[in-house]
């Protein structure tokens, strides 16, 4: 390979791994809340349920949640849905809640990220080209719902 090719090369490489690691930086924007009640004093995460169905008591809705795992470094789907949960209980706490009538979790795409590399040189008798490309996608979760408080009478 002469210099020039390989100095190309060594720069594509350097660059496609600039452009991952910016990639993998955005998208930080993980949670959304939407007041659509009364906020409360603050609460702790311990205080606060989730319900898949409204709860039987009388309850007062607060906020529209959404929140996402990306900017986290969760992994499995399991620890990203945990990451979900967590966020969405964050932003419950801060309005007041004691509860958060859950919507759903979903996969939501993250992004993808794309990278090639090329070298062509040229001999007395033929040219030569060697190409080689690689993909990835990113897949994290997401989820919903309303924050509430639950009366305890």
């Amino acid at each position: 390979m002469n210099s020039y090719a390989g100095r190309f090369a060594s720069h594509a490489v350097r660059s496609a791994i600039g452009v991952m690691m910016i990639a993998s930086l955005g998208g930080c924007a993980a949670s959304h809340v939407a007041l659509v009640g009364r906020a409360r004093p603050p609460t702790s995460l311990d205080q606060v349920t989730i319900y898949l169905q409204p709860p039987a008591g009388k309850y007062e809705q607060i906020a529209n949640l959404s929140a996402s795992s990306s900017g986290s470094f969760a992994i499995t789907a399991a620890a990203k849905m945990d990451k979900v949960i967590e966020r969405l209980k964050i932003q419950a706490a801060k309005v007041g809640a004691n509860g958060i009538l859950l919507h759903g979790v979903g996969d939501q795409t993250s992004g993808s990220v794309g990278a090639g590399i090329n070298t062509e040189m040229d001999s007395g008798h033929s040219p030569y080209g060697l190409g080689f490309g690689v993909s990835a996608f990113f897949y994290g979760k997401s989820g919903d719902g309303v924050a509430i408080y639950v009366d305890a009478n």
